[in-house]
């Protein structure tokens, strides 16, 4: 349940665990042209050094979680590649009240342009109340903050949160922290995969098998809600795409097509799927509306047409096409109308993925050998690689634009895949931890 006591202002955080979670915002006013900025459209832009404090709390667990929010904080900063975190040990002010502005000369000493400081609380009725300030240390004013009431054990989502709101407030951008990840967990010999689906934190936190196994899936996918997962399923061979809910477990079939079944994806307003359906030789682009189970196909060539993704404002759809003798990748009109190929550069490209602010298309490459993740603008200029590697595959959009997570095949008997992320500028690569082997990850829009 909400509470609005004593609050300025309330933003909505969701359902997204089995307890609501309420959050209560209280800006401080701040010019509206703060001199503290990152610029994240610059091609490399050096990390800003921030300082953030352990969260003040009382005894036991209110002093152990503050630790522990701040520590998400910092991660979550630090992943990003925009934000370089300062160490404890540098600190000279010891934070005791969060409501006393801080002693902003001591920060400056250490060179820290921005501070963070926390507070929790255990509230009489066992909620947990968790605080935050943003201050600019140079400007000696603070940028923002915000109240979180919760559930003790949903501390991990409220950092989370505050580092969407730091990260928003001095970028501009909104933040991708509070997302989760959908993948293939893959456990057992090489040539003996169990698949199941997983779903985890974005920062690879907190995985949850979705499904036991007993059947092979591949290419999950987020609904627009972040509450459902479209995937394909083999049952008795046979391939299958489903809906699953993620809360309630419930699954439903939405087709059982004759032939292979590829690469089904929602559309922008999670009325259609769209899929690639292999019959006879061929394979080409169909849509399904999820109401009236309507199938419409878009493409009909003797080709193998594949790997479909709408644009955000689902107008325009990308996809891959051996129509011109070798994959490439093409753009249509949501009608099918204007099918004409965007991709020239040297090699075979493959899964365009269009990005959710709409300037980009992610796309996976093989050149020389190497399997390369790249992207390129809607009219296949700017083409652009990322990241290579010996196998490099299954690009996924942060949902602000501004992050990709992809899958990474080791070589060798004992080799396997792991999930790895790149920002857009390449420079910013890092392992994404799992327990398992994983492949095929999809992103989540932000949690409602």
């Amino acid at each position: 349940m909400f509470d609005f006591r004593n609050a300025i202002g309330a933003i909505r955080v969701g359902l997204w665990t089995r307890f609501a979670v309420a959050a209560l915002a209280a800006f401080i006013a701040a010019p509206a042209e703060a001199a503290i900025h990152i610029d994240i459209n610059q091609g490399t832009t050096e990390p800003m050094p921030i300082a953030i404090t352990d969260f003040v709390g009382g005894a036991g667990q209110e002093a152990s979680v503050g630790g522990d929010i701040a520590t998400v904080v910092t991660n979550d900063l630090e992943r990003s590649g925009l934000f370089n975190p300062l160490p404890k040990n540098s600190f000279i002010e010891k934070i005791a009240d969060i409501n006393v502005p801080p002693r902003f000369g001591d920060w400056r000493i250490i060179k820290a342009q921005s501070l963070v400081t926390g507070q929790t609380k255990m509230e009489a009725d066992g909620r947990l109340r968790v605080e935050f300030r943003l201050w600019d240390v140079y400007g000696e004013q603070q940028l923002t903050g915000l109240q979180f009431f919760t559930t003790p054990d949903n501390w991990r989502r409220v950092a989370h949160l505050i580092s969407d709101a730091i990260y928003q407030r001095l970028t501009g951008e909104q933040g991708y922290f509070d997302t989760r990840v959908v993948y293939v967990s893959e456990t057992g010999p090489k040539n003996r995969r169990v698949k199941r689906l997983t779903i985890m934190d974005q920062d690879g936190f907190n995985p949850r098998m979705l499904t036991n196994g007993a059947e092979l899936v591949l290419t999950p996918r987020f609904s627009p809600n972040s509450q459902e997962i479209t995937y394909l399923s083999y049952h008795n061979n046979n391939p299958r795409v489903y809906l699953l809910d993620i809360e309630t477990g419930q699954q439903e079939v939405v087709g059982e097509f004759p032939g292979m079944t590829f690469a089904p994806r929602f559309s922008p307003d999670g009325q259609k799927i769209i899929m690639s359906l292999q019959r006879g030789g061929n394979a080409n682009i169909y849509t399904m509306d999820l109401r009236s189970r309507k199938v419409t196909r878009l493409t009909n060539t003797a080709a193998i047409d594949t790997a479909p993704s709408y644009s955000p404002d689902g107008t325009q759809i990308t996809f891959e096409s051996d129509r011109g003798g070798a994959q490439q990748i093409y753009v249509m009109n949501a009608d099918g109308s204007n099918q004409h190929r965007i991709s020239f550069g040297q090699g075979r490209y493959a899964t365009p993925v269009w990005s959710p602010r709409g300037d980009y298309i992610a796309f996976t490459k093989m050149v020389s050998g190497q399997f390369v993740i790249g992207v390129m603008k809607p009219d296949g200029t700017g083409d652009r690689i990322l990241t290579e590697g010996f196998h490099n595959e299954g690009p996924t959009w942060a949902p602000n634009g501004r992050v990709l997570m992809f899958f990474r095949e080791r070589r060798g008997a004992q080799g396997g895949p792991n999930l790895w992320s790149v920002d857009l500028t390449g420079q910013n690569e890092r392992p994404v931890s799992t327990p398992t082997f994983a492949s095929d990850p999809a992103w989540s829009p932000r949690i409602q």
